[in-house]
């Protein structure tokens, strides 16, 4: 879908400790789009009816999203801020929002420090797998100043999501680093081999599949050529790995300021991520935005 010119950003507010770090974010993203931002907290009355008062609850609520729109309006002064208390379970309330935002903006509660531990019911998972927009996974940790960083496997859904990273650089002045990840061979694959280091092959391709990289990175500089028209001023790299398509961007990504990634390779249904999206999600240090419900941009779009 294309988003309507008035779709809000919408920063779905939990704890105290991340309001702030997810309110911050979500103004940058609003203002770099001209967009307004809302604040949006789920408030469940079945927990608050076992606090010993009821007006507590909602009272912390209220301050939740009071002390948000402070610190909203004191990162982008200029971007229209309203806020909104629901009542329903978290991520059922941000999908139905969703139909209608033009990005939504929540914290990770916690996956990025939480190892193997992570349920597979982890809320920021479950609405980037069913969102009708593109979501932003926001970390407790502001990320460090460098490239966009976007995952190419050729796909339709990725080359939206190419064109999505491109208009992140050009609204943060960045570079974007585009990422093709090439599997190995079968008899090249090893379960116990450890993630693999800095931005080039983690070994050396043989005569066997020089073709084959050839060819990957000429799809990936054409593609990017061509959702790149827009964008003439966001100097790009292209590089094209042979490793696992996770582990390969997790590791790019601890040096990125924004992992860009589709929900999957192929079709991305409506409650389903792929493998790649899900390893960047729990274990990527840098924010991530998981672009779906936009339609695949046309030849030379962005």
């Amino acid at each position: 879908m294309t988003p309507p010119a008035d779709a809000p950003v919408v920063a779905a507010l939990g704890s105290p400790e991340t309001a702030p770090q997810v309110a911050r974010l979500a103004a940058r993203e609003a203002a770099g789009h001209g967009r307004p931002l809302r604040l949006l907290h789920a408030f469940n009355w079945s927990a608050a009816l076992e606090d010993p008062s009821v007006v507590g609850p909602r009272a912390r609520a209220e301050e939740l999203l009071e002390g948000a729109a402070a610190t909203a309006g004191e990162a982008e002064p200029a971007v229209p801020v309203s806020g909104e208390i629901v009542e329903g379970a978290p991520v059922a309330v941000l999908v139905r929002r969703s139909e209608s935002a033009f990005l939504v903006v929540v914290g990770d509660g916690g996956m990025a420090r939480c190892g193997a531990c992570i349920p597979a019911d982890a809320p920021a998972v479950q609405l980037a797998a069913r969102a009708g927009c593109p979501v932003l996974v926001v970390r407790p940790e502001p990320p460090p100043q460098g490239p966009v960083l976007v995952g190419v496997d050729g796909s339709r859904s990725s080359r939206t999501a190419l064109a999505f990273a491109f208009g992140c650089a050009a609204r943060r002045s960045a570079r974007l680093l585009a990422v093709r990840v090439v599997e190995p061979p079968p008899e090249d694959r090893s379960p116990a081999a450890g993630p693999p280091p800095g931005p080039g092959p983690h070994r050396a391709p043989g005569p066997h599949d020089r073709h084959g990289l050839d060819s990957a990175h000429a799809e990936l500089a054409d593609m990017v050529a061509r959702c790149g028209r827009r964008h003439p001023e966001v100097p790009v790299e292209c590089h094209v790995v042979v490793g696992d398509p996770g582990r390969v961007l997790v590791e790019q990504s601890r040096s990125a300021q924004l992992t860009v990634v589709a929900p999957r390779g192929d079709e991305p249904l409506r409650g389903m991520l792929g493998a790649v999206s899900q390893s960047l999600l729990y274990h990527s240090p840098a924010p991530v935005i998981v672009v779906r419900g936009l339609v695949a941009t046309a030849p030379g779009g962005a």
